[in-house]
């Protein structure tokens, strides 16, 4: 969620910080910031669920850095563009410092830590984020959405609009009530 491909907006509340990302869904992060633990039986979600930490790094009495940990993903899920698959067993644990850069306030980083058993190591990028007025778009994310869902398996269309498997090893779907074309 945090690739930068559409306006970000940061809301911070006492408990809780919130990432609204206009990517047509009014996607949103929710970052609890009030202390608590991660619940035992949270039902797992595409956005994970987020335990931050504000930080005063050069104890100045301003809060300077959000440290953020995510865990608990529902999958299948693809780590980036690339469509590289994060491991099915969906314990990817992502780890993120977020904060302005010192030498001009209007650009904020992001650092990301990805943990996951599909990588051989922990992966570490950061994003940068340049702050402008937003020019807020409205547009639906089912519109040209390569993803769909036959029964309970997940499937993608290929670029040249072929149905392609989005897992190794995936069972095709049933096709009885297609009408096979001549060979």
């Amino acid at each position: 969620m945090m690739n930068g491909y559409a306006p970000l907006e940061i809301v911070v509340l006492p408990e809780v910080t919130y990432i609204l990302i206009d990517d047509g869904n009014d996607s949103f992060r929710r970052i609890f910031t009030d202390g608590r633990d991660f619940p035992a039986d949270a039902e797992p979600t595409f956005t994970g669920y987020s335990i931050g930490k504000w930080i005063d790094e050069d104890r100045d009495g301003r809060y300077d850095v959000l440290e953020v940990e995510t865990r608990n993903f529902k999958g299948p899920r693809v780590y980036d563009n690339s469509g590289l698959m994060l491991h099915p067993d969906n314990q990817s644990i992502v780890r993120e410092r977020i904060y302005l850069n010192k030498a001009d306030p209007n650009v904020l980083q992001d650092e990301i830590t990805v943990t996951d058993h599909a990588l051989t190591r922990p992966w570490t990028v950061t994003k940068t984020y340049k702050r402008e007025q937003p020019d807020w778009r409205e547009d639906v994310c089912a519109e040209g959405n390569a993803h769909l869902r036959i029964g309970k398996e997940n499937y993608m269309l290929s670029a040249d609009g072929y149905l392609m498997p989005a897992k190794k090893g995936q069972v095709p779907p049933d096709l009885k009530y297609f009408k096979q074309s001549q060979r």
